[in-house]
């Protein structure tokens, strides 16, 4: 458990009487989102504010237990406002449902172990009746709640001075005017930028040993799945911190 002191950031904001908790890419690592929920459950206990989680995305692939992650998201406290924001990942197995012909793509992505935590065997080829008997599968072993989470996801969020999404931002496109698949894919153009996005931008998507923080984004990506570090932002007025399993 790591947990680093506040830092006051006076140019940037979240609404007053709010604190507001980000979750990093958990890929699967059903354990670590626990102990990690449990960390801001006590890190806000007694406090007085409203208290916020935004999850930044990709709640599937790459670990074990993808099942495990979306049932602890369906049962989150009603103590918390929540907002869940979709990943690349969640993405694709959203086109799987849609069209069962995608998953040699998802299938690069971590598929066979998200497969597997709903308890579905992975398509013997990839000839369509094969991959169309997966996604039959798959869809009858969607608990209805689970489906409603990836169905319902969201591209951003906006709270005070601050822009929430998966991947980041398209420099020089205002943040109303975003793309779908920057918000969920971009890399270099955004993380090499030195550009005023016009509000903080805080992303998971590309995977860090540690957080990072810049001018213009933060960065929570720690790669849960593969150095079992999952990361929280902590922010309230203008103080950021973070939490870490």
């Amino acid at each position: 458990m790591t947990i680093w002191p506040w830092k006051s950031e006076p140019s940037a904001a979240v609404p007053a009487e709010s604190r507001v908790y980000t979750i990093g890419d958990i890929h699967g690592q059903a354990g670590l989102l626990d102990d990690l929920l449990g960390m801001i459950e006590r890190d806000g206990m007694g406090r007085p504010e409203t208290k916020v989680l935004v999850f930044i995305g990709d709640y599937v692939d790459r670990g074990a237990d993808s099942k495990g992650v979306i049932e602890q998201l369906v049962n989150l406290q009603s103590d918390f406002t929540a907002h869940f924001l979709r990943g690349n990942h969640d993405q694709a197995l959203l086109d799987f449902l849609a069209d069962p012909n995608s998953f040699p793509i998802w299938k690069d992505y971590g598929a066979e172990e998200t497969l597997a935590s709903y308890g579905v065997a992975s398509p013997r080829s990839d000839e369509e009746v094969a991959l169309r008997k997966t996604r039959d599968r798959l869809r009858e072993s969607l608990p209805a709640r689970h489906l409603r989470i990836f169905e319902t996801l969201k591209l951003s969020e906006t709270i005070g001075d601050y822009f929430f999404a998966h991947a980041g931002v398209r420099p020089g496109t205002p943040l109303d005017q975003q793309e779908e698949r920057d918000l969920m894919w971009i890399r270099d153009e955004f993380l090499n930028s030195q550009k005023d996005f016009g509000k903080i931008v805080v992303h998971g998507h590309t995977p860090t040993n540690a957080p990072v923080m810049r001018r213009n984004r933060i960065g929570i990506d720690t790669g849960a799945y593969l150095t079992g570090r999952l990361t929280a932002l902590v922010l309230e007025g203008t103080r950021r911190r973070f939490l870490q399993t």
